[in-house]
Parts: C-alpha cells; sequence; structure tokens
C-alpha cells in the first residue's frame, strides 16, 4: 500500500467504536485487498462522514499509511447501495463475514471485487443464485477452485445423466452404490454449476450443499454468525 492512496473503489464491510470519537472500519478495496482503516472523528456528533460509512454502499476511499492499518482521509459516495429488505440484508452480511473471514489482508483480487459488487445488486431481485456464484468465484480467487466438469478419476467429462460423490479434496467420481463419502451430486448439478447455470431447483439446492461443504474446509470449525443470527429470526 502506498501513502497518500486517493479515491480507491471499496466497501465498508465492518465497523466498530475506537477510542472516543473514531471508528475502526474493515474495508474492501479494488486495488488493495481487505484492509484497516481508522475513521477519526467518524463518531463526533457533527461528523459529515459517518452516514456514509455503511455496508453495502459503494464508495471512494482516500488514506495514508504504509501498513495494513491505515488512516482514512476522505470518503465519497460512488453511487447507491442497493436496497437488501428482510433475508437479503442478511445475504448481504454473509457475503461481509466471508471476506473477513477468508481473504488475507493486503492481498488483492480485482475480479472479486467486481464480482462482490455485482452479486450486492443481484440480491435485490433473488438471494441464492447470486450467493453461489459468489462463493465459487470466491473459492476460485483464493486458488481452491472446485473440479466440477471433469470426474476427478478419469479426467473424462462429466455426464449430465449420471450420479456422482464428490469428494472435497479431489472432485467428482462415479457412484457405484456402496461409497458413502462425500457429497452425492448428479452430474447435471455439477454442470450447471460449472457453467454458472443454476435455472433449476435441484441444482441450486446440490450446488448449496456443495458450497456449504466446501467453504466449511477453510472456515474451519468456528461457525458463521451470519448464518447462526438468521436460523434465530427464522426460527421464531
Amino acid at each position: 500500500m502506498h501513502q497518500g492512496t486517493q479515491l480507491q473503489p471499496g466497501y465498508i464491510l465492518h465497523q466498530r467504536a475506537y477510542r472516543d470519537t473514531s471508528l475502526l472500519l474493515e474495508v474492501f478495496t479494488r486495488e488493495h485487498g481487505r484492509l484497516g482503516l481508522v475513521a477519526r472523528g467518524a463518531r463526533a456528533p457533527r461528523s459529515r462522514i459517518r452516514g456514509l460509512l455503511q455496508p453495502f454502499q459503494p464508495l471512494l476511499l482516500s488514506w495514508t499509511g504504509r501498513t495494513e492499518l491505515g488512516t482514512l482521509t476522505g470518503v465519497e459516495a460512488d453511487g447507491a447501495p442497493p436496497r437488501l429488505p428482510g433475508a437479503t440484508l442478511y445475504s448481504g452480511f454473509y457475503l461481509n463475514e466471508l471476506l473477513m473471514r477468508l481473504l488475507q489482508r493486503l492481498d488483492p483480487h480485482p475480479e472479486l471485487f467486481v464480482a462482490y459488487a455485482e452479486t450486492l445488486r443481484g440480491l435485490q431481485h433473488e438471494a441464492q443464485r447470486p450467493l453461489r456464484l459468489f462463493e465459487k468465484q470466491l473459492l476460485e480467487s483464493l486458488g481452491y477452485g472446485l473440479l466440477l466438469a471433469q470426474e476427478a478419476d478419469s479426467g473424462t467429462p462429466v455426464e449430465a445423466n449420471a450420479e456422482y460423490v464428490y469428494a472435497l479434496e479431489s472432485g467428482p467420481v462415479r457412484s457405484q452404490g456402496a461409497i458413502t463419502v462425500g457429497l452425492k451430486l448428479s452430474g447435471r448439478s455439477l454442470l450447471s454449476l460449472a457453467a454458472d447455470d443454476l435455472s433449476d431447483a435441484q441444482s441450486l439446492a446440490d450446488s448449496k450443499r456443495l458450497m456449504r461443504a466446501a467453504l466449511g474446509l477453510y472456515l474451519g470449525e468456528r461457525g458463521l454468525k451470519t448464518r447462526e443470527v438468521f436460523a434465530a429470526v427464522m426460527g421464531r
């Protein structure tokens, strides 16, 4: 990160109070990846910027500092935020928590930044398809992309009418009936996810199971708070 970074596209992933009148921000930027910024005076009664420092608001951020914790020097809106009512709001926070947990600081992923912005816009219309495709992009950006269109043991193309067992460490192998280790998925679902086309209900459901299991490998035993909160709210 260079000193005096100016007008960098970014989003607020998380914020918390810092000292008397400041905020400690966790941001996701297009060219610098995830980093921390101190927003001095942002909690002061007459702060002009606090209203802008909200999740999902596209921003242009300026800061100083040579480490992973800089000092915010300017902020401007870079368009209108998406409208995320009801359950889609939890989906947005789920995206933010994934980025917080899985991205290293100062590790830029411009293509993932674009996918994040597109996913937020997509959540205004539906939740499941945009989430699954973002999860897939996230794994690919981190170097953990899933093998979807080829059989892991033979390298032959996956067939839509075949049934497979998916081993997270290697990929899909044809189901032999007695194999119980791994996720059972249809070839059609695997090919649909490979093509970013989750237009049928079964492919969408299978993709959700696969993505949850794959992400679990890298999230570890500590679950996602947004999942817990959403489950608690929906269970009322």
